[in-house]
């Protein structure tokens, strides 16, 4: 079960998933099923440049949505095309949805413990390169959340299937008034559409 603050989040989502962006989201849908019908493992590797914002709160919400979905076999990863570090304030924001966030390290590269249910477990977090040895190296989706990051890797070494979808960044945002406001704007985007997304995979019961 995923923790309670987190499931009331999300069963308070009330997801305004455009027509637009259902169409950007079926090539995932697509792939998960396919995954799902012939029993194998869908890992998905969202990428974007810093591997910061984006595709951390894009990894962390599509691990809690497809377990709140109960399906068993997505394993969610992240990584950028460069390793900086994950924005506090995206760890923030996620913490203030209902993860349960732990400090392992400090430094330029923090590494975080992210748990969304008690018995299951945590999403390691850092700020990674998409082919650094935590993620996948083949048989994986890579998920391109930014037009940067898409533009400038056009080939994704081990990737099954190239996906874009992008996501406004809350970087610009940093250090003024609204940036708590737009982290959470942001955070609700993804967390919506990975909960719709999720939602249309189909669970074989034999």
């Amino acid at each position: 079960m995923l923790y309670k603050k987190l499931e009331n989040t999300i069963a308070s989502l009330k997801p305004e998933v455009t027509n637009e962006r259902k169409q950007t989201l079926q090539p995932l849908i697509d792939y998960i099923q396919s995954k799902v019908n012939t029993n194998k493992n869908a890992n998905l590797n969202f990428i974007c440049t810093h591997n910061s914002r984006r595709s951390h709160l894009s990894q962390v919400w599509a691990q809690a949505a497809a377990h709140f979905y109960q399906l068993k076999n997505v394993y969610c990863y992240s990584g950028g095309t460069e390793a900086t570090a994950l924005f506090p304030m995206a760890a923030k924001t996620l913490e203030q949805a209902g993860f349960e966030i732990t400090s392992l390290s400090k430094g330029k590269n923090p590494v975080y413990s992210i748990k969304y249910a008690e018995n299951e477990h945590p999403i390691i977090a850092f700020s990674k390169t998409f082919d650094h040895p935590f993620n996948p190296k083949s048989e994986f989706a890579a998920i391109m959340t930014c037009s940067h990051a898409d533009a400038n890797c056009p080939f994704i070494p081990g990737a099954e299937k190239r996906i874009p979808v992008k996501y406004d960044d809350p970087k610009e945002f940093d250090n003024t008034p609204q940036q708590a406001e737009k982290y959470q704007e942001r955070s609700n985007q993804i967390s919506a559409e990975m909960v719709y997304l999720f939602s249309e995979v189909k669970i074989n019961k034999f």
